[in-house]
């Protein structure tokens, strides 16, 4: 998967749920082996703790955005005291956001401190901007809830590790991408990864190629035994669910009235999916009442009894992941993306 999108918490717990067998949320939530914390494009993932090295070496080897304006910048003097302080303050504790900007102020300077950042109608301390960054330095990611409020913590308390060499956690990361995903193009990992596909098209070089869709694409080393047989079945996937937001191109994978109906300006994962052998062939959405599920399936082409017998054990599915008891509904999804 390279990882699960976990920005709706419990749609990336769904996701990781519905890929083993007779998994619930709890499976998912007692999982040892699982971090949430920043992964691509600087959204938060679920990803595995032995994979942290990778994913450190990787995202930290990506070039620098888009410089914020002068009022709100930091030297790259400032953006290493406030790693470092980041660091150290979660090193053995688990602090709210408001916790650690004590912390990180106290360590670093007033200047940390400076309310400079737009966020919500009000301004966010200056250090900041650099939460995502101390993720990907190795020394940030979530901890576990206190109430309602979110803290965090230092991943070397789990495991201590040492963030991979930037080209070498590149070049493995591209082949784990590719053999999720594959074939792609350096635009399609660029968009996925959020970097510039000048900045990854040297680690495509030496990669084997094939044809897709009329042009040129590329797969990992040693996966090219394709399966002669498309899959088959149905498939409920939920919001910003891997496979759709990985997958490319766009156009095969959501074909006709899907590209409208089931992205939000070209972008998947703001509505869940309804797959159909494998093609996006509709949307979905649940509510949830004690412990009911209210599933509203709309399909953009009419259903045989086989699929719609298969259909309503993906509400069952998904039920029991929720461990909750099912109700479907075949009609429109009248709520909007990401509702």
């Amino acid at each position: 998967m390279c990882g699960a999108h976990a920005q709706v918490l419990s749609a990336g717990e769904m996701s990781v749920a519905l890929r083993l067998a007779d998994a619930t949320r709890e499976t998912v939530q007692w999982a040892d082996g699982l971090v949430k914390t920043f992964g691509p494009r600087g959204t938060v993932h679920l990803l595995p703790l032995d994979d942290l090295p990778l994913w450190t070496g990787a995202l930290s080897a990506l070039p620098a955005g888009t410089a914020p304006p002068e009022f709100m910048r930091m030297t790259p003097e400032q953006t290493a005291e406030v790693i470092a302080a980041v660091g150290e303050a979660l090193s053995h504790d688990d602090l709210t956001v408001d916790e650690l900007s004590d912390e990180v102020v106290r360590r670093t300077g007033s200047w940390a401190g400076d309310l400079v950042v737009p966020a919500f109608q009000s301004y966010w301390p200056r250090w900041r901007q650099a939460i995502s960054t101390a993720a990907n330095a190795g020394v940030l990611c979530y901890g576990p809830n206190r109430g309602r409020m979110t803290t965090y913590t230092n991943p070397h308390r789990f495991k201590p590790f040492e963030p991979m060499n930037g080209e070498r956690a590149l070049t493995e990361l591209l082949h784990r991408y590719l053999y999720s995903y594959g074939p792609a193009t350096p635009q399609q990992f660029a968009r996925w990864l959020k970097t510039t596909p000048t900045f990854v098209k040297p680690y495509f070089a030496d990669l084997p190629q094939v044809e897709v869709a009329g042009g040129p694409a590329w797969h990992a080393p040693g996966d090219d035994d394709f399966a002669a047989e498309r899959p088959r079945g149905v498939r409920l996937l939920p919001y910003f669910d891997a496979y759709g937001v990985g997958s490319y191109p766009r156009e095969l994978l959501f074909p006709g009235k899907a590209f409208t109906r089931a992205l939000a300006r070209g972008q998947a994962g703001n509505y869940p999916l309804v797959l159909i052998d494998g093609i996006v062939a509709g949307v979905w959405h649940q509510k949830k009442s004690g412990r009911r599920l209210h599933v509203t399936v709309e399909l953009l082409t009419s259903p045989n009894r086989t699929r719609t017998r298969q259909l309503e054990a993906e509400v069952d599915r998904s039920a029991a992941i929720l461990g909750c008891t099912p109700s479907l509904t075949l009609g429109d999804v009248a709520v909007g993306p990401h509702a």
